[in-house]
């Protein structure tokens, strides 16, 4: 329970502290913003800063740091200092620096950003990449939870129709295309807040049933060690799956959204390290309930991994039981619905704002907006109902994500050290956690049986993955110190 406290408090501290050391790193100043320069009241919309801020933890939040953190809870209570760390040294400075560069790009898509910092060869992989990727989310978060209603609806004697799953995908696609095509204050400024709020009311419920509960959180000092029950290793696949609640390459995609969208730079703190912050706690908190709520078998979370093969939507509404009671059901039902679709929507919303970019076309007009609406959304319908007719089996190609997204958040943080090298400011503040993504990555990359680990003798071998990774991170390390120094070096 102390050591939970410790880094409860650790989090809150590192808002006023580490965040603001990064935010004089940029050095917000007056200059007029994309929302007030441009204004095209669609896409560039000045909103009020507690709503920009709400807006943005639903946006890379959704259900990411309950899955991650209840995932992340099987390797024990060690997962604390990687959601504690990781999200005050790398994803607060990863959301941050992916905010403020786009806002001082004109609320450039996060591929445009990092090809004007890492060239055009990679603008142009990262734009393949992120449409790629976005797409890839923004079905997933409409099947899942057509999926869920599907289920709850034949709970309560539902037939016909209403128990299809074709239908429900139906009506969510369709308002993806609506929340996709019409003004981001519309529907995204007015609806999201309230879900916002509710992500943290459910939060803040699942600690309170912890401590009134009587729920023993263990402490980090005397369960040091790896608690999986598969013995899967800590490094790196501990740092892949706590991806949202630490830092998340998907958080870059979205938090353009709201680039586009401030009155002033001096806001950014609050809404972009501010936000991560506030997922680092929530994912805290659902971490602390796998880990407490469980039984331990043998100093192995076997309890949890017994709930987590129900599946995870099953894994939120036994915890939500436990630690609300009634109130836990209803918050559930709109947890594992809600926030995937909130989720979804800004995933196919970043994918046009990453092909206007690309192909140079306004959005202004319906008709150009149409234009890129109807073929993403008919991709993601193809993948989906493909997907619920047994046609297309996408969920191999899903086991892809999590590797790509640790990656993304990697060339975001070069991307942003390089930046700041050219700027001639502390780019160490970017480029350490870069240095340590890489090593993630490749590490995860060389062992994981979803890519090079489908080779039998690299299957979770960490004698060749380890060095392979730290080898590959100096690499990248010396080639950017390279770069670095030739910019601080110009007149």
């Amino acid at each position: 329970m102390i050591s939970f406290l410790l880094c409860l408090a650790i989090l809150i501290a590192a808002y006023f502290t580490y965040g603001k050391l990064v935010d004089q790193t940029l050095g917000p100043d007056d200059r007029e913003t994309p929302a007030v320069e441009i204004n095209d009241g669609v896409d560039y919309v000045v909103m009020p800063q507690w709503k920009l801020f709400l807006i943005q933890l639903l946006n890379i939040a959704g259900l990411g740091p309950i899955f991650g953190a209840m995932q992340g809870a099987l390797w024990g209570p060690v997962v604390f200092l990687w959601v504690t760390f990781g999200t005050m040294l790398a994803g607060g400075v990863h959301d941050y620096f992916s905010g403020m560069l786009s806002e001082r790009n004109r609320g450039a898509s996060i591929s445009e950003v990092t090809g004007i910092y890492l060239g055009g060869g990679m603008k142009n992989v990262m734009r393949v990449f992120s449409v790629v990727l976005l797409v890839m989310v923004g079905t997933v978060f409409a099947v899942g939870p057509a999926g869920l209603i599907v289920q709850l609806v034949k709970e309560k004697g539902a037939s016909g129709i209403l128990a299809q799953t074709t239908f429900w995908l139906a009506i969510v696609l369709a308002y993806y295309f609506i929340a996709t095509f019409i003004s981001i204050d519309k529907i995204i400024g007015k609806i999201y807040p309230v879900f916002g709020i509710c992500l943290i009311i459910m939060a803040i419920g699942v600690a309170i049933g912890i401590f009134t509960g009587g729920h023993q959180i263990p402490e980090i000092w005397s369960h040091f060690y790896n608690m999986h029950p598969k013995a899967t290793p800590i490094w790196s696949f501990m740092f892949i799956t706590v991806a949202c609640g630490a830092i998340s390459g998907f958080h870059a995609t979205q938090s353009p959204l709201m680039a586009r969208c401030l009155k002033s730079e001096r806001q950014g703190h609050f809404v972009f390290y501010g936000a991560m912050v506030a997922e680092g706690i929530i994912a805290l908190i659902w971490a602390a309930a796998g880990c407490s709520l469980y039984e331990v078998t043998g100093g192995l979370n076997t309890g949890l991994a017994a709930v987590l093969a129900h599946g995870q939507s099953a894994a939120i509404y036994d915890v939500c039981i436990k630690t609300m009671g009634p109130v836990g059901v209803v918050l559930a039902m709109l947890g594992v619905v809600a926030c995937p679709i909130t989720s979804g929507d800004t995933a196919f919303r970043s994918a046009r704002l990453t092909l206007s970019d690309w192909f140079g076309v306004s959005q202004e007009k319906y008709k150009n907006r149409l234009m890129l609406c109807v073929p993403l959304l008919g991709v993601g319908a193809i993948l989906g109902f493909g997907n619920t007719f047994g046609v297309i089996n996408y969920t191999v190609i899903w086991r892809y994500f999590s590797w790509t997204n640790q990656t993304l958040a990697m060339i975001v943080l070069w991307a942003a050290a390089m930046y700041l090298a050219k700027e001639k400011k502390n780019f160490w503040i970017c480029a350490l956690p870069a240095t340590f993504m890489s090593a993630v990555s490749i590490t995860y990359f060389v062992m994981a049986p979803e890519c090079l680990g489908l080779i039998p003798a690299l299957k979770q071998n960490t004698m060749v993955a380890y060095p392979a990774g730290i080898i590959v991170a100096v690499i990248f390390f010396a080639i950017f110190l390279r770069a670095a120094r030739k910019e601080q070096s110009r007149a």
